[in-house]
């Protein structure tokens, strides 16, 4: 059983940064692969990043390649997304997602869900 937690979010301008964080309560956290998802006011959920269980290999949505960063401590049994340049169409609702398979960017694969942080970036 997994519990996940997301803070982080606000408003900033455009080009600014936020960093999010997903905090997990679970003793299996480490074996997880996670992702960040987001959902913008009448759009569709859309795959953000993604980070298998030991690091070693990240996923990045093409729209935010470059500018986001996604990383996790499990020690903390914490994942974090660095958003950099930050864009008013990265506006949305972010939320934190696990599985204990690999990372995809289905959100139906995923089991466990945060209740999601918002993000507004103002032009």
């Amino acid at each position: 059983q997994v519990q996940l937690v997301e803070s982080g979010g606000g408003l900033v301008q455009a080009g600014g940064s936020l960093r999010l964080s997903c905090a997990a309560s679970g003793r299996t956290f480490s074996t997880y692969s996670m992702a960040w998802f987001r959902q913008a006011p009448g759009k569709e959920r859309e795959f953000v990043s993604g980070i298998s269980w030991s690091g070693a290999r990240t996923y990045y949505a093409d729209s935010v390649k470059d500018r986001f960063t996604i990383s996790r401590d499990n020690a903390k049994n914490t994942v974090y997304l660095q958003m950099n340049s930050l864009k008013p169409e990265d506006t949305g609702v972010y939320a934190c997602a696990a599985t204990a398979g690999a990372v995809t960017r289905r959100p139906s694969e995923y089991t466990y869900w945060g209740q999601g942080t918002q993000v507004t970036v103002s032009s």
